[in-house]
């Protein structure tokens, strides 16, 4: 190894982890704030030595009288599984037959997946707000599960599709001659093949759907609430919130860590395939 490798390593490792305290600088910061009393956290400029309290968890979950979180948190929970189950079982097929079984003109039918992401989100809220409320699914959470499907699948057969093309064609075409049929094949053979790349695929259509806010803010109430709607309520013009607000966002930040952090090696596997370029 020359000396200018050497360097040159040292300082794309130097450069790395500046990026990552750069990006972790926020989170930690907002994990501090949410122990702060509301007057410590309000002040400008910030102060380090602030006495730390547990009041900003205590609002958030309830204890002096105000809202329960635990039915919005259910329903972002039920809601980003469910979508994400069913983007899985819907993508699988699809990538299937766009990378290994290839359809004619499979490199239109994917630029028409992209279109669709395409599409401002704000400027289909209108309608959908008007079937919601003409079939009665206003403030209904499986209303949220069939947005989240339909909004994370083309990103997923996307991903999914990059994934599957590095299954080797040689170990489906013996599990045929075999007898094997498309669902053996596809759950038996390229789903264990693909797992880091589903594993990926799954953990992004996770996080989109739990942040998700502007269809959640519009098309429910109370019933149907998510936590990150939850969490708009801390936000008022009078009073101070900041502390109470950083500690929600941190609990309501906690199963994204945890599921990033469970499928982590999954998750550097899968884009490592190339799934993201």
């Amino acid at each position: 190894m020359t000396f200018s490798t050497f360097v040159r390593g040292k300082g794309l490792g130097l450069l790395a982890w500046l990026a990552g305290i750069v990006f972790f600088l926020p989170i930690a910061w907002m994990a501090l704030t949410s122990f702060h009393s509301e007057s410590d956290a309000a002040t400008n400029p910030p102060s380090f030595a602030a006495s730390l309290t547990l009041d900003g968890y205590r609002d958030f979950f309830g204890a002096d009288g105000g809202a329960s979180p635990w039915p919005a948190l259910i329903n972002s929970t039920v809601a980003s599984l469910v979508a994400t189950a069913l983007v899985l079982v819907l993508a699988l097929p699809a990538a299937y037959a766009l990378s290994i079984r290839r359809v004619r003109k499979w490199t239109d039918v994917l630029f028409f997946f992209l279109s669709t992401k395409m599409l401002p989100v704000v400027a289909g809220l209108l309608p959908i707000y008007l079937f919601a409320k003409n079939t009665g699914f206003l403030d209904n959470i499986w209303l949220l599960v069939i947005l989240y499907t339909s909004m994370n699948l083309p990103i997923a057969v996307w991903m999914m599709q990059s994934f599957l093309a590095e299954v080797p064609v040689a170990v489906i075409e013996a599990a045929q001659i075999d007898g094997a049929r498309l669902p053996t094949v596809l759950t038996r053979v390229v789903a264990p093949i693909a797992l880091p790349g589903i594993a990926a695929t799954a953990l992004i259509c996770f996080i989109f759907s739990w942040n998700e806010l502007l269809f959640a803010r519009v098309l429910t109430g109370v019933v149907a609430q998510t936590a990150p709607v939850f969490l708009t309520g801390f936000i008022t013009s009078q009073g101070l919130f900041l502390a109470k607000v950083c500690a929600a966002s941190l609990v309501i930040s906690l199963p994204v860590l945890a599921a990033g952090f469970a499928a982590q090696d999954k998750l550097v596997q899968g884009l490592s395939l190339g799934a993201v370029k």
